[in-house]
């Protein structure tokens, strides 16, 4: 068959004898429509399959080393249950198909997080509204796609679009941030008759001022934001001016006595 014919010019060509040596296979443009089980080469990395008539990819179960698989320009319409064992894979080219669903891909593709680039164009789930920050908030590991650098915005975008609770969050808690409103002060001005702002802990069980058990979440997270800011480690700073302190040397041929040095320190949370 047209299969066994490429794969045994590919093996000819490239000096293979054991299929354990068998690292790379070019398989592109062959017109080929289905494959075979490609388990006997369980070493394989580098798969070139595009440019065919593939339908299915049950041919890759056993393909557990792959890390760029170039499957572009077949007829794929669906990849569920296919590629998600594939835990190495770091470039996926899916342009020019006819995958349909877009979150079947993406769930097929979310326990792999070592993708990096991945392509997607040209397929109908391309035209989901949306679809680029939805592939990017789902995927956080890839950072190219569809031929175009992931960046740093997009990724907010993503966040706040699918998930604005934890966006806020994100932007809110920071490390370093400060809260401006400190726990148990006024709000506002000092004539302001706004009462002061109070942190509603979760509800639980205490036992001599420490809970028993696991806290309910904050049903508002600016409470969390100003827990963290009481219950933040404190840090210190000083400083010496070390120009003042004389030598060794120094020392013993003025024979003065020295006076304490002044150090300068600063404490905050």
């Amino acid at each position: 068959t047209v299969f066994f014919q490429a794969i045994e010019n590919q093996l000819k060509i490239c000096g293979f004898k054991r299929n354990v040596d068998v690292l790379v296979l070019h398989l592109a443009g062959q017109g080929l429509r289905t494959i075979p089980s490609l388990s006997r080469f369980y070493r394989l990395r580098y798969l070139w399959i595009n440019n065919n008539k593939i339908q299915d990819l049950t041919f890759l179960m056993k393909n557990y080393c792959l890390t760029e698989l170039y499957l572009n320009n077949n007829e794929l319409t669906d990849i569920s249950g296919a590629l998600k064992h594939l835990h190495a894979l770091q470039i996926l080219l899916l342009h020019n198909n006819q995958l349909q669903n877009l979150d079947k891909t993406l769930k097929e593709l979310e326990g792999i997080i070592s993708l990096e680039t991945l392509n997607l164009f040209h397929n109908p789930l391309a035209l989901d509204a949306d679809y680029r920050l939805y592939v990017i908030y789902c995927l956080p590991s890839v950072q190219l796609l569809d031929r175009k650098a992931v960046t740093q915005k997009e990724r907010e975008a993503a966040l706040h679009l699918y998930n604005p609770e934890r966006s806020h969050l994100v932007q809110s808690v920071a490390f370093g941030k400060r809260v401006k409103t400190p726990l148990g002060t006024t709000l506002g001005s000092s004539n302001s008759t706004q009462p002061a702002k109070r942190l509603m802990m979760p509800s639980g069980i205490y036992n001599n001022g420490e809970k028993s058990m696991k806290l309910v979440p904050f049903e508002n997270p600016e409470d969390a934001i100003l827990l963290r800011a009481m219950t933040r480690s404190v840090m210190e700073f000083s400083s010496v001016d070390w120009n003042k302190v004389g030598t060794c040397q120094e020392r013993q041929l003025e024979g003065k006595v020295e006076e304490p040095l002044k150090k300068l320190t600063i404490q905050f949370r």
